[in-house]
């Protein structure tokens, strides 16, 4: 309330980049869990990552601790164009009223969120190449072997032009909006739901992550699909027109990974994403919270 859109801009930019410090790890761990077995049966493929846990373990043993903050810096990229844009439009939304609409709310954070998620794309792009390079023993899904944040945007932009760097943008702009919508319909009520029963109280923030915790299982349900998809549309290989060696695009990423990996496959890192919705959902929003208050 009272601060204009152009700070929550920022605002959201900083809380957001704040939040992806310390949910990076998991954003790691989820993007090998996503990438391995791709497009091949159940149980015909080596599993180096099982599990969340076992995938840190993995993680560390080959890349060293710092191997679990691989991508950091395009993923605060990310965060920083992503939410920047996303609060600033719901903001401007706020300010219009729209939000005072039946339904309003929702509609407001899935347009938002596709919006930030367009602009943010590039980013992501660079971030899911990142993070899944590792040694050739452990790596899964196509390994685009980019030395850095730098390397890998000027690599993609020379090879694809501008058009390349929003790559796979099919599958991010759904995947965001529905997440945006989905966390705006049941991360309130979900709050509510758990002082109502007095695990916590009200007002606090234990009370808020659990509700965080709560909400991140019809979100994570909701997500996980369009993450897969996303994940999958962004680190494939490219022929040398800019076409997709695996996917034609969204459809047909859906249709290939049904066919060959079963429904379940549209679920691969789900454990990785449910723990990184809540902790995220809510240091996201604290720290904006609280930036705000200053």
């Amino acid at each position: 309330g009272g601060v204009p859109p152009a700070v929550d801009l920022v605002l959201g930019a900083t809380a957001g980049c704040l939040a992806c410090v310390l949910t990076n790890p998991l954003e790691v761990v989820k993007t090998r869990l996503q990438l391995q077995g791709e497009l091949q049966a159940p149980g015909t493929y080596p599993r180096p990552y099982r599990g969340v846990l076992r995938a840190v373990g993995a993680v560390c043993r080959a890349d060293g601790l710092r191997g679990l903050q691989k991508g950091l810096a395009a993923g605060l990229l990310y965060q920083g164009l992503m939410n920047g844009v996303r609060f600033y439009c719901y903001s401007l939304a706020e300010g219009a009223g729209w939000t005072r609409y039946p339904g309003g709310t929702v509609a407001a954070g899935a347009v938002a969120g596709a919006v930030g998620a367009f602009v943010g794309s590039p980013a992501y792009l660079v971030k899911t190449h990142l993070q899944a390079q590792t040694l050739s023993t452990l790596a899964v899904g196509h390994q685009h072997n980019h030395e850095n944040i730098s390397s890998a945007f000027r690599s993609i932009y020379q090879q694809h032009g501008v058009a390349g760097l929003w790559r796979g943008v099919t599958g991010a702009v759904p995947r965001v909006a529905v997440g945006s919508a989905a966390q705006l319909a049941t991360f309130t009520s979900a709050k509510d739901w758990v002082c109502e029963r007095q695990w916590f109280g009200e007002g606090s923030w234990a009370a808020v992550l659990a509700g965080g915790m709560v909400s991140g299982v019809a979100v994570a349900m909701t997500m996980t699909p369009l993450d897969v998809i996303s994940t999958r549309l962004y680190n494939q290989p490219v022929a040398a027109d800019g076409t997709g060696k695996l996917y034609r695009g969204f459809l047909d990423c859906i249709l290939q990974i049904s066919s060959k990996e079963g429904l379940l496959g549209l679920y691969k890192g789900i454990g990785a994403v449910y723990l990184r919705l809540g902790p995220h959902t809510v240091l996201s929003l604290f720290f904006w919270d609280e930036l705000r208050k200053m």
